[in-house]
């Protein structure tokens, strides 16, 4: 796992940044046309840093729709919480190095319709490696034992020089609804 991972962020980190400026359009714009992304009203989309898909377009978009955005806030308990986020809101970076809102109502993750996911490896599969904190598995374990989807829809976001052959997954890693990348 922490070969995949190391060898996905190289590659992620090795794009040039017009081409990644350019990739992370592509994705945005295929979430936004998605049926997920429509028919979602509740959206969790994290706050991009360093060489992440650029996910600001699906969020002002969202904004332009009407629809209620939510962004991670991780707490030192490794606990993982999705606050409301506006135009206006005050931001602050954490102790992460993330940003977040300092204001904004809180909601439970099981209310949420869609969550964009940050991927640093994926599969054909749908299996999902992230930065190897275990945030979102733990915070979307509930989902481990679903047969179907309802919500939320776990949909990550990656650059297709992230994809992968194969990932084991341990047993407490959440699979992926759908990924969205430059080429799928």
């Amino acid at each position: 796992m922490k070969d995949l991972r190391a060898k996905a962020l190289r590659a992620r980190r090795e794009m040039r940044h017009d081409v990644r400026e350019k990739s992370s359009a592509i994705i945005c714009e295929r979430v936004i046309r998605s049926h997920v992304f429509s028919s979602s009203h509740c959206i969790a989309c994290y706050m991009p840093m360093h060489d992440e898909v650029d996910t600001l377009d699906i969020i002002e978009r969202a904004w332009r729709a009407n629809k209620r955005i939510f962004v991670p806030v991780l707490r030192k308990r490794r606990e993982m919480l999705f606050r409301e986020i506006h135009p206006e809101s005050p931001l602050e970076r954490d102790s992460f190095g993330l940003w977040e809102p300092t204001t904004g109502e809180f909601i439970s993750p099981r209310e949420l319709d869609l969550v964009i996911t940050p991927t640093v490896a994926f599969d054909e599969k749908n299996n999902r490696i992230g930065l190897g904190s275990g945030y979102f598995d733990r915070c979307f374990s509930f989902l481990r034992h679903r047969k179907y989807w309802f919500r939320p829809k776990l949909v990550g976001v990656a650059f297709e020089c992230q994809k992968v052959e194969e990932i084991s997954p341990n047993p407490w890693d959440i699979r992926l609804y759908r990924v969205i990348s430059d080429a799928r």
